[in-house]
């Protein structure tokens, strides 16, 4: 079909679908996803079929940016070029859409002299892009034939065209040139071609295969996994050239398939050798000096709760009851800011990391092992430096008072979470520390009340843990279980962050610090949720177009044990705003705290340790204050990492999530259904806790979509599906590169 064709098909779709449409009218991205131009060509040839559409008076423009089929220029003495300010109800006249100025506070500038933008490009794995440019309000959409030499992630600058002023438009833009290069490397499969090769990449973001020359190979053989460098990249239509910089493994091996997927997707696995020289240089002894000039707490009754695997003890805790019936609750922090001192090599590449990560097989730390699993942690029976938080607090779960001190500690038990519930649950009363945990515990019970009540949401979605055999191949996936255990430690934290943020953000003049924040949802995020849990019966009550924690937490409340309520939990996340890092305190909306930071992970989080430094730098009242630019700065950073992070952890347990379902080909799985799409049923297996597709084309009947109702219905059988639905299906494939599953009604 010719480009001439097509444009006149998707004219005739436009018309056809806004003549059935509401008198209300629909918005252009509702009309693309109704139409299903998902790919960006057809979706750009779209855009300006509905520009021209607009222009010719074929279809009306109100208020709100939806369109409606226009009855007047199809009527009898109707005009197809009647006055565009009486056809769209506006009172002043439109403008030609060669002469509408961009908006979202760019520059006003006409379409013959195009805005130039700069901002980070953000490539999909079908070629097209979006560009952030910092402080617009929208991404600018950037078609694959407009990618130019950028990489995921790079700083680009770009030629970005005017547009009709109707908000659902996005802009596109054209990248110029890449003015900062981010992405130097990339994780693949080497591919021997005789004198030369290339590197296949793993993360799909990256579009070329990389050109390795002959005297690059390295030690890398045909099929390995390998890190390659991306060394030049300039012209469009050729291959960027690329050195093999390590081999990882063959790419059929278990621990290579979830280390080079931990690459690909920009972590870092090995610590270059200047870090892990000055981590060998740190003494593990506590200087006598320190003894002295610390508060000693070595004599508390402290413990530590923490997962059955774990080696990097951040935090310890301890409840007393005093006199007057309050407690004394100790929360004690690994003091990493004593060990790692800022301009140095270690402090670098933790900051380049950000945080620590946590794959389905293994740790890649933020912190040489030396620091993280010994001198830091707070291992039982050792004396360590700590950074303590030591709060009065009411049996309403009140901070009364609080002191916040360097301290030595040393932990007098350590706990796993299984064995900390079983005291919990009242097992063991005689144990020494049976009386401290069942305290804690009840002290954590009211202060989840208490946060309740002051309006946290209360998402509880299970995390999935998958069991490995010596080799690292899944024997099972379980769902991972939250106790009270985890609840009392979850709890303790919260108070800690809490009341650190509080101390600096109260002051009459709160000196430049680092927040953990969490935005209000965007209004049309929730409506539109507001919409879809109408169509399973339930309501969220809004006001003023916005949504009180309140009124979600009556939401999930009023799901909770219904087929549907995980689905209906997912799609509330979905419309939640992303928690990040800033210097900007807007409060956490999540949580229901007014200020809020991260104090108590410094193994492995960044933005903790810079929290302590900050705390140190402010405690006498005579530090300089910091520089908020370049805390800024350093907040963006994590906040990314910590993207980067939950990607890696997410994606290698749905890697081996495949791998189990693999070798299951054929063998039946109860699941529910959690999505419905024009081209399948999305189900989730009960037993596997991973999704798969069930394909139109591979269903028995002819399927027509519901949109309004989420539902797919059989013309023939009248079967229909929606999500929340039980069904029964068959494993088909399983495709471990792409972590997709292929499922069939049973």
């Amino acid at each position: 079909m010719s480009k001439q064709d097509t444009r006149t098909r998707i004219q005739q779709d436009v018309l056809e679908l806004l003549q059935e449409a509401p008198t209300t009218g629909l918005r252009p991205k509702e009309i693309a996803r109704r139409l299903d131009y998902r790919n960006d060509r057809l979706y750009g040839l779209f855009r300006d079929v509905l520009d021209d559409m607009d222009a010719e008076h074929e279809v009306r423009r109100l208020k709100g940016n939806k369109y409606i089929f226009n009855e007047a220029a199809r009527r009898p003495g109707g005009s197809a070029n009647a006055d565009p300010a009486a056809i769209s109800g506006d009172s002043a006249p439109a403008e030609d859409a060669s002469t509408r100025n961009a908006s979202n506070g760019s520059p006003d500038r006409s379409s013959d002299n195009p805005n130039e933008a700069e901002g980070v490009i953000d490539v999909h794995e079908n070629g097209f892009a979006f560009v952030t440019v910092e402080g617009w309000d929208e991404d600018v959409y950037v078609a694959a034939n407009n990618v130019g030499t950028a990489l995921h992630g790079d700083r680009v600058r770009l030629e970005v065209s005017a547009r009709p002023s109707h908000d659902s438009h996005k802009r596109e833009g054209r990248v110029l040139e890449v003015t900062e290069r981010k992405r130097d490397q990339t994780v693949g499969t080497f591919l021997k071609k005789g004198h030369f090769a290339f590197v296949e990449p793993d993360d799909g973001r990256v579009q070329k295969d990389i050109y390795v020359p002959e005297d690059a190979f390295g030690e890398a053989h045909d099929g390995q996994k390998v890190l390659v460098s991306i060394d030049r990249y300039d012209e469009s239509k050729a291959n960027p050239e690329g050195r093999v910089l390590r081999v990882i493994g063959d790419g059929d091996d278990p621990g290579v398939r979830v280390l080079s997927l931990a690459m690909s997707l920009d972590v870092k696995a090995e610590f270059p050798r200047g870090v892990e020289d000055e981590a060998a240089e740190i003494p593990t002894a506590i200087p006598d000096e320190e003894y002295q000039r610390r508060l000693d707490l070595r004599e508390k009754r402290i413990f530590t709760i923490d997962p059955e695997d774990a080696k990097d003890f951040d935090d310890a805790v301890h409840v007393k009851e005093l006199p007057n019936g309050n407690r004394e609750v100790g929360v004690h922090i690994a003091d990493v800011s004593h060990y790692v001192d800022t301009d140095t090599v270690l402090d670098d590449e933790a900051l380049k990391r950000g945080n620590s990560v946590y794959l389905v097989d293994r740790t890649i730390p933020m912190l040489p092992e030396k620091l993280s699993n010994r001198v830091c942690s707070l291992r039982p029976e050792e004396d360590k430096l700590a950074f303590s938080c030591i709060m009065e607090v009411t049996p309403q779960g009140d901070v009364k008072s609080h002191e916040l001190r360097e301290t030595v500690i040393r932990s007098k038990h350590r706990f796993t979470y299984d064995e900390a519930q079983t005291f919990i649950d009242g097992g063991h009363p005689d144990h020494p520390f049976a009386s401290d945990v069942v305290d804690a515990a009840r002290l954590s019970r009211t202060l989840t009340r208490k946060r309740m009540r002051e309006g946290s949401v209360d998402f509880d979605r299970p995390e999935v843990r998958v069991i490995l055999d010596d080799d690292g191949h899944p024997t099972d996936v379980v769902r991972k279980e939250r106790k009270r255990a985890n609840r009392l430690i979850e709890e303790l934290m919260l108070m800690a962050n809490r009341t650190v943020a509080e101390r600096i953000a109260k002051q009459s003049d709160p000196p430049p610090f680092v927040y953990r924040v969490h935005d209000t949802p965007d209004a049309e995020q929730i409506q539109q949720l507001a919409e879809y849990v109408r169509a399973f019966d339930y309501e969220l009550e809004l006001e003023n177009g916005n949504v009180r924690s309140h009124n979600l937490n009556a939401l999930l409340q009023a799901a909770k044990g219904a087929s549907v309520e995980p689905i209906i939990e997912d799609a509330a996340l979905r419309a939640m705003s992303k928690a990040e890092y800033a210097t900007e305190n807007i409060g956490h909306y999540g949580l229901g705290f007014e200020h809020y930071t991260h104090f108590t992970s410094p193994i492995r989080r960044y933005p903790d340790l810079m929290v302590h430094r900050l705390l140190k730098r402010y405690a006498t009242g005579s530090g300089a204050r910091a520089n908020e630019d370049e805390l800024d700065a350093a907040c963006k950073h994590c906040s990314e990492r910590e993207r980067v992070a939950q990607d890696a952890e997410r994606e290698s347990v749905k890697l081996k999530q495949v791998e189990y379902a693999r070798d299951h080909l054929g063998d039946e799985f109860d699941g529910v259904v959690r999505g419905v799409t024009k081209f399948g049923v999305f189900v989730e297996l009960n037993a596997l806790l991973v999704e798969g597709l069930v394909h139109v084309r591979d269903m028995d009947d002819y399927f027509e979509y519901d949109e309004d109702n989420f539902v797919l219905t059989g013309e023939r059988s009248g079967r229909s599906y929606r999500p929340g639905d039980e069904v029964r299906v068959q494993v088909a494939a399983a495709n471990v590169e792409k972590r997709e599953i292929d499922l069939l009604f049973v």
